[in-house]
């Protein structure tokens, strides 16, 4: 196959940050999605309606012209976020979701919530009105093991939540792990899974190839090679309970290379055409539309996009770096070449 003509995808899950930087990365993001849920881990984080709606005007106002992007905005959940937040949040058309970080969890989540208990009433709120709780599904318990954290999230958290609020639509971010695959794939159709391009293609191998790689450092981290291929299986099976959420997430090259890295990989660059990758290398290119351009959507209750993209077989090389903002943003896989291209 040469081309792959797809429905515009969306992306269910990305960080823009703010400012200078925000409009550094924002072009490649929409000249490849629709759409995108937009992360509230900013500092200070967007825990209201009005910053919500604030913030994504100020995405409107970076937009390159012509662009019909379309930013999803969510609130940051703390221990102290009101039920009324969640009635008025659902008067709003583009304020879609609840993200929930454990305290600690991730890069920006000091604010997190400490004890899901302190939830109770919002998450009540958000039972009664249908609204989505985006989970960061790990653990903080430092004498969990990193790459445990998930699966222990599972039990811990995630598997009592789905008990207590059995009506509760929930979508667990980034899952990298089998035991995650099998608990959605298991649960009821309310709850379903985003899958990042990069746990479809690295195992935790990658963190080690040659020496420490600093651009590979995500949380949760990459697994084992039989977790890389539970998520590709889960990806390619049509099951719409999974569906595409890039977490592509940017930061300036130095606070990467450091003593102390930031978690997160930037893969908005080539945001669709690595997911082409695995796909086509699972022999699964067929499969690629619905999981990137229709289950995440039809989870929302969105209408599919209407206009199409096509990929192009035909490898690109991406730059060794570029600017962001007064930084330098190293992309996923800099240096190296991608297989599919976008094309314009």
């Amino acid at each position: 196959m040469k081309t792959l003509t797809l429905t515009r995808p969306d992306d269910w899950h990305l960080h823009l940050r703010d400012g200078d930087y925000m409009r550094a990365v924002l072009p490649d993001t929409a000249k490849r999605f629709a759409r995108a849920i937009v992360m509230p881990n900013l500092k200070p984080p967007v825990t209201t309606v009005a910053l919500a709606l604030a913030y994504r005007q100020r995405i409107l106002d970076a937009l390159p012209a012509a662009s019909s992007f379309d930013p999803l905005m969510t609130l940051y959940l703390t221990d102290n976020t009101r039920p009324e937040e969640i009635i008025q949040l659902n008067q709003i058309l583009t304020v879609k979701a609840v993200k929930y970080y454990p305290a600690g969890a991730t890069t920006n989540s000091d604010a997190g919530v400490t004890d899901l208990a302190r939830c109770a009433a919002v998450l009540e709120a958000m039972q009664a009105t249908g609204t989505p709780l985006l989970v960061h599904g790990e653990v903080t318990d430092s004498a969990v093991d990193i790459f445990d954290r998930e699966r222990v999230f599972l039990e811990r958290v995630l598997t009592p939540l789905a008990v207590k609020y059995p009506s509760l639509k929930v979508v667990v971010e980034h899952i990298t792990t089998r035991e995650a695959a099998a608990f959605v794939k298991a649960a009821p159709a309310h709850i379903g899974a985003t899958i990042t391009a990069h746990h479809l293609l690295l195992n935790r191998n990658a963190l080690f190839a040659g020496g420490m790689r600093p651009h590979h450092y995500c949380l949760p981290v990459l697994k084992r090679e039989t977790h890389r291929e539970a998520l590709v299986e889960a990806a390619i099976s049509g099951n719409p309970k999974f569906f595409l959420g890039t977490d592509s997430a940017p930061h300036a090259r130095h606070t990467k290379e450091t003593d102390c890295g930031c978690a997160g990989c930037y893969t908005a660059h080539a945001g669709i055409e690595l997911y082409a990758e695995a796909f086509e290398a699972a022999g699964a290119l067929d499969k690629l539309e619905a999981f990137a351009s229709h289950h995440g959507a039809d989870f929302y209750g969105l209408p599919r996009n209407r206009d199409t993209i096509t990929l192009v077989k035909e490898p690109w090389r991406v730059a060794a770096d570029v600017a962001y903002g007064d930084d330098r943003l190293t992309q996923f896989r800099a240096g190296g070449e991608v297989g599919w291209r976008l094309a314009l």
